[in-house]
């Protein structure tokens, strides 16, 4: 007996195909764009949830309601601040450096986690005084070179 005559051809079903494809497909866009899943990576995406939520509370508690468009823009907002991730990410292959891409998630990890503390404030949680001071103080400084940012 030939050995060829036990090999069986087994096909994959559409669902199959799927369910192999699939994350196959997001981990390979994932490490294109980012170099990879990393910890600090994860923190960022869990920070910008956090942040996309507790402003969908504030805005509940101060009875604005939900308006879908700015839901949209900024959902659109995080979507550009993962873009400048990539970006900085692509700049450290071209330059062979380490840096860039971890500068990028730093720098919008601050602004996220200034407007968490900023959504606590709204919903009415106590902020600690000394958090509260610097806050205050970065948003000062902020609005103090960025004509734009007071509003």
């Amino acid at each position: 007996m030939n050995e060829l005559e036990h090999l069986t051809v087994k096909f994959l079903t559409l669902k199959e195909l799927g369910i192999y494809t699939v994350p196959a497909v997001i981990g390979s866009i994932i490490t294109y764009l980012f170099g990879g899943w990393t910890q600090l990576l994860e923190f960022l995406l869990m920070i910008m949830a956090v942040d996309y939520s507790t402003g969908l509370i504030a805005s509940l508690k101060e009875k604005q309601g939900l308006n879908s468009e700015v839901g949209f823009w900024g959902l659109i907002k995080k979507t550009m601040m993962l873009l400048s991730v990539s970006i900085g990410h692509q700049i450290d292959i071209a330059l062979g450096v380490n840096w860039c891409m971890s500068g990028c998630i730093y720098f919008w990890l601050a602004n996220e986690l200034i407007s968490i503390f900023e959504n606590f404030g709204r919903i009415g949680l106590p902020i600690p005084p000394v958090l509260k001071k610097a806050l205050s103080v970065l948003k000062g400084n902020l609005d103090e070179k960025d004509p734009q940012a007071k509003g």
